[in-house]
């Protein structure tokens, strides 16, 4: 490919994408949604003019961008999560929102797939988790002007839904053979253990190295040991998600994590100085990963797939399953603002990259991700739906000046600044 074409097409993209931000910061329709639908359109003006079809190469790049994305996701969710003894039952009760609404919709869907397809009950539910997770992704920026409790609880919400799915998921995958349910147990405990001791070692030993180091030009070194760590842990099977979120979290709650002894080796201005350029850099990276993510995956995908009759009714089913699981979950645990709670339950870049993911053997014919697709398009249509209706009600003038300060970290400071 031609260079100079290949740095218009990438650099119009992203101008195009930071478009989309601020068309989603004014209207509340997901920038992701913007981005999907931009890269189908392209799918259908390369198959009419005859310039070839996407190949495995551009499949290997929604991979590794997939990876790279959910690394800054859970980053950028973690960074997010300020815990505090006053936000203890907003905690609790976002955890077991997510984790409850996990576990019914993972069985949910998987009655819906094993009804529909031809397939063994184990392969239903490695295809039914993917399908089951809330992407932070869209969550996090699309309720930024919501009411500040409400807006808390969704990011706990989506980012426990994260950590829980994606731990669950490789779990099922790992090959468990001749193992007995009490092994399997005791290594699941002992890996999540070890994982958390390396986390927290490797997270303090990060924060007091980067602390010493004078250059200015040092966070893309962060994120890139961060990348490596991450990659290790995959390789040696150990909870690699948990590092990155452990380390997001020590940064974000430096007052609660650094006491005693331990905070002689940690200065506060310069850890506070570290959490708010790792904010910066970490929403800038996302946004570009995300960008072309969203977009290789709208360009491998034909939309005259969606109107394939089991496309429709399994992507339908799916989709209620989702929101009628989710309303019994918060109606039960008493949920303030339940509707717009259970509205907000889109899918996203998770989604695709798990089920990519999926081992050759445990493989069911998916018609190339087209249900995925429908399901995205459809959870994040009634997202919108429901954050405009709740916009109806709660005027953004009604929003206290602090939560739209940057601060907290929750809000962007401008419409472009995340997806």
């Amino acid at each position: 490919m031609d260079p100079y074409l290949f740095i218009i097409i990438a650099s119009g993209a992203i101008i195009v994408s930071h478009l989309f931000n601020v068309l989603a910061w004014r209207t509340n329709m997901p920038s992701v949604l913007m981005l999907i639908v931009l890269g189908l359109v392209l799918h259908q003006v390369i198959a009419y003019y005859g310039l070839g079809q996407p190949g495995p190469m551009v499949r290997q790049v929604l991979n590794v961008l997939g990876i790279s994305g959910l690394i800054m996701i859970v980053l950028e969710a973690a960074l997010e999560l300020k815990l505090s003894v006053i936000r203890r039952e907003l905690i609790i009760r976002s955890f077991f929102v997510a984790l409850l609404t996990l576990v019914g919709t993972v069985a949910a869907i998987t009655f819906i797939i094993q009804y529909f397809v031809d397939a063994d009950l184990f392969r239903c539910l490695v295809y039914a988790v993917p399908l089951s997770i809330v992407s932070s992704a869209i969550v996090l920026p699309s309720v930024a002007r919501l009411q500040r409790d409400r807006r808390d609880f969704m990011v706990f919400e989506a980012t426990f839904s994260d950590i829980i799915g994606i731990m669950f998921f490789y779990f099922l995958v790992d090959d468990h053979t001749g193992s007995s349910p009490m092994r399997i147990a005791l290594n699941l405990t002992g890996n999540v253990l070890l994982t958390v001791v390396v986390s927290v070692l490797a997270s303090f030993l990060l924060l007091w190295v980067f602390q010493r180091i004078r250059s200015k030009v040092k966070f893309f070194l962060l994120i890139a040991v961060l990348m490596l760590l991450y990659a290790l842990g995959k390789k040696m099977n150990l909870s690699s998600l948990l590092i990155i979120l452990i380390f997001g979290m020590m940064v974000s709650n430096q007052g609660l994590m650094f006491k005693g002894w331990v905070a002689r080796f940690t200065g506060s201005s310069t850890m506070l100085n570290i959490e708010r350029e790792l904010h910066l850099v970490t929403a800038e990276t996302a946004f570009v990963v995300r960008t072309f993510f969203f977009l290789v995956f709208g360009l491998i995908i034909d939309v005259r797939r969606l109107l394939d009759q089991d496309v429709l009714m399994i992507g339908t089913a799916v989709t209620a399953a989702i929101y009628l699981v989710k309303a019994l979950v918060v109606g039960a645990l008493r949920v303030p603002g339940w509707r717009t709670v259970t509205l907000v339950a889109p899918r996203g870049l998770i989604t695709i990259l798990l089920a990519y993911n999926i081992p050759d053997h445990l493989r069911i014919p998916d018609r190339d991700g087209s249900v995925l697709l429908m399901v995205i398009l459809a959870t994040s249509v009634i997202m919108m739906i429901g954050l405009m209706a709740n916009g109806r009600h709660h005027d953004l003038s009604t929003v206290e000046p602090s939560m739209l300060d940057s601060k907290d970290h929750l809000a962007p400071p401008a419409p472009g600044g995340e997806q």
